[in-house]
């Protein structure tokens, strides 16, 4: 508890980038946002965090991933966006959830370049790479979620038995997490902000509303 209050906080990282994002980027940085269940996360940044927090991104990328280097982060990406967790879940369920690896990947994505390990430009061109895919599988944010959580099912069935099971969240968690995402009166979130027909749409910057000013 000590050490917790005496952690210094980063500045806020709209401070560091200060230009607010397209409507675009804003959808690829939403295909995260059902990974982002921390208190503390961005979901209308590229960087992950509300505030600055690059070794947060680090350890976690070291401590889930066992990415520690930019060529670790490179081949983790490929290969969530060639075959992913899908492959298996395609073997017990038939069905392929595309938005499971999407988000991980995307989330994967940010942390990268929070840490450093890729630099801005290299963190939205990973974004746009799955765009096509994404944008071609789905036909709603609702669409999304249903495959994701699907995905997630299917991983975490796969930790019965061993040590990461405990360290799972409950699927419900999961569940009330994209419930949340999709509820129309839902102010603060992302799918609300980028709907999803906004990534077929042409490119324009969103005007910030006052409650998107004070998430950030």
């Amino acid at each position: 508890m000590v050490w917790w209050r005496g952690r210094r906080r980063g500045p806020k990282a709209v401070r560091r980038y200060p230009v607010p994002l397209t409507a675009h980027q804003l959808w690829m940085v939403s295909l995260s946002a059902p990974v982002g269940r921390d208190r503390g996360v961005s979901r209308t940044t590229l960087y992950p965090y509300a505030r600055v927090d690059d070794d947060g991104a680090r350890r976690r990328l070291a401590e889930q991933w066992g990415i520690t280097s930019r060529g670790e982060l490179v081949a983790r990406l490929d290969e969530l966006s060639r075959v992913g967790y899908r492959a298996r879940a395609r073997r017990l369920t038939g069905v392929a959830p595309l938005a499971w690896d999407a988000a991980l990947y995307t989330d994967i994505a940010r942390r990268g370049f929070a840490c450093g390990l890729i630099g801005e430009g290299d963190a939205w061109t990973a974004l746009k790479n799955i765009v096509p895919s994404v944008a071609g599988t789905y036909g709603s944010w609702r669409e999304y979620a249903d495959h994701y959580l699907l995905g997630r099912q299917v991983w975490r069935d796969g930790l019965r038995g061993t040590d990461d099971e405990a360290a799972a969240a409950p699927q419900a968690v999961a569940d009330a997490h994209l419930r949340s995402l999709l509820d129309p009166a839902n102010r603060a979130s992302p799918w609300n902000l980028a709907p999803w027909d906004a990534i077929r749409d042409p490119d324009h910057t969103p005007s910030p509303s006052p409650s998107r000013r004070t998430r950030q």
